[in-house]
């Protein structure tokens, strides 16, 4: 079985901003020379994260939505009083629950996805920032 990785980078802004990856990682499948097998994506961050969406505006509009409401950005968050000048402690609390890998199958270079289904990064931060993504692709 052959092992391929490969690195990407996003520029962000917080926010629980949603960017779709889902083309960029079938490109990299592609390129991998692979035809069947599975993609790993990993975020190298606490306060961002990976899933799978069905990428539309209302969508994005109520996760935001959720988010806010489920673990509101607070300054009195155990990290940002312990930590002068952190305002972000909402933002390693969502990371936490949402994760920060997805492991999704592919088969005659095509990713098998569902119909609805897309690729995001979910930026929770309090700031911009550049994301590092970590493709690993298995197959033959």
């Amino acid at each position: 079985m052959a092992v391929v990785t490969q690195n990407f980078s996003l520029n962000m802004q917080g926010a629980t901003q949603i960017e779709n990856i889902t083309e960029v990682v079938q490109q990299r499948v592609n390129a991998s020379d692979l035809a069947a097998g599975i993609v790993t994506l990993f975020i190298k961050h606490t306060t961002a994260s990976i899933m799978i969406f069905e990428d539309e505006p209302g969508l994005r509009a109520d996760t935001k939505d959720i988010w806010d409401a489920l673990i509101p950005a607070k300054p009195d968050w155990q990290h940002n009083t312990r930590n002068p000048g952190e305002t972000n402690g909402h933002s390693h609390l969502r990371g936490q629950i949402q994760g920060q890998s997805l492991t999704i199958p592919f088969s005659e270079r095509a990713l098998m996805l569902g119909t609805w289904q897309q690729i995001v990064v979910i930026d929770f931060d309090s700031c911009a920032r550049t994301r590092e993504i970590v493709v690993q692709i298995m197959g033959e």
